[in-house]
């Protein structure tokens, strides 16, 4: 019997396990740091407080089936292909044929000075708890001191997760006015952003129809600001030519992600933790190696570049891993990965949403209604109708 080990129980993990385990002639070992699965596209929900961190995880188990896989809650320390083991923190190396690699994302900063040290991340659960938590805590900060910092939030970073979590901010305004003792107008949303336009994915009606709501909003929108540096509640923006210091009791990093760094340590090929992989979706230097998901780099043949790493891609990709890993274990050949995207949506807050259905532009309520379609879907192929039901959006009407 075949041994297939998949590591990292995000999208591409998850959907490449369920997958696998309809075959009845291999064992599979899952490894996870979590003994639960959360849904990354909704951290800025719990960031926000806005939803309950249970509302967006579910556990590995209710995945798993023992009959055919092992999960094993480790940390994943190195990876050695040569000899096809993984060396794990708590646990025995781990051996097997076929290899899945699923590690998710980190906190890129790009060497930007006092980053790391002095803005939060949300690249996980426990990340996104912290930075709500810490809003609390400013909150109650500025009525001790009525230093209006306090009330200011920044996310630095105007991509799609930054915009998100603005929209999700901007819905939590009167909460944690409440909590400070002010009215929800004095709390402060600013977004700094390098480049002098936001979400170039999307054409020009959907962002105007996204800065509409943005300005209505009364928030902050800096583009064209490079951020040169963090402080300790201060964000250093500007050029050669000129810089400012914007004060806040909250600063939020949401610039870029890389993939994980046991990507490089092991030696693999990459860069910012993305093996840029072969067409069927193995490392080009093992074709027993599947790398998918956030530290895969699968190039795009139109626009020359690789595709953004997205919820949708790594569930394809998933699917598209299994059934090469079924091929390898009969002797066929393997076959090359096409992504077909469905389309991308944002959402800036609960009841607005903009984006792409397939090629269609949508806006404000039809897609806010797909917004939380393509969630349940995405819970629908890692979990199942049962995690659907229990954790699905189905507040459809506002």
């Amino acid at each position: 019997m075949k041994e297939v080990a998949i590591l990292g129980a995000g999208y591409a993990g998850l959907r490449t396990l369920r997958e696998l385990q309809k075959q009845s002639d291999l064992h599979i070992t899952l490894v996870d740091r979590n003994d639960y699965h959360y849904e990354a596209t909704d951290l800025h929900e719990v960031a926000s407080g806005n939803q309950p961190k249970e509302k967006i995880i579910y556990p590995i188990k209710d995945v798993v089936n023992s009959k055919t896989t092992t999960f094993i809650q480790d940390e994943v320390k190195k990876i050695d292909p040569d000899q096809q083991v993984v060396d794990l923190k708590n646990n025995q190396p781990l051996h097997y044929d076929y290899l899945v690699v699923a590690l998710g994302f980190e906190t890129e900063t790009f060497g930007i000075s006092g980053a790391t040290e002095n803005a939060l991340e949300m690249v996980d659960v426990q990340t996104a708890e912290k930075v709500y938590a810490h809003i609390q805590a400013m909150m109650k900060k500025y009525k001790e001191t009525q230093d209006k910092k306090y009330l200011r939030l920044v996310v630095c970073g105007a991509g799609f997760t930054g915009i998100e979590l603005v929209g999700a901010l901007h819905e939590g305004k009167e909460r944690y006015a409440k909590i400070a003792g002010v009215d929800p107008a004095e709390i402060e949303i600013y977004c700094i952003e390098a480049m002098s336009s936001i979400l170039p994915m999307f054409n020009d009606k959907l962002t105007q129809y996204c800065l509409d709501y943005l300005n209505k909003w009364g928030v902050h929108l800096l583009t064209s600001s490079p951020i040169k540096a963090i402080k300790p509640e201060k964000v250093v923006y500007g050029t050669d030519d000129w810089e400012e210091e914007l004060e806040a009791g909250t600063v939020i990093w949401t610039t870029g992600v890389s993939g994980s760094h046991v990507v490089g340590d092991s030696g693999f090929s990459e860069k910012r933790g993305r093996v840029m992989v072969s067409d069927d979706l193995t490392d080009p230097d093992h074709d027993n190696i599947y790398i998918i998901g956030d530290v895969s780099a699968v190039m795009d043949k139109e626009s020359n570049r690789p595709y953004p790493t997205t919820g949708q891609i790594s569930l394809q990709m998933g699917d598209h891993a299994a059934k090469n890993i079924q091929h390898q274990v009969k002797d066929e050949s393997t076959e090359p990965f096409t992504f077909k995207s469905l389309g991308s949506v944002a959402s800036i807050g609960n009841t607005h949403a903009f984006g792409y259905v397939g090629s269609t532009a949508v806006q404000g309520y039809p897609a806010s209604f797909m917004k939380k379609m393509i969630m349940n879907r995405s819970l629908l192929k890692t979990g199942g109708l049962k995690e659907v039901m229990a954790k699905g959006r189905f507040d459809l009407y506002h």
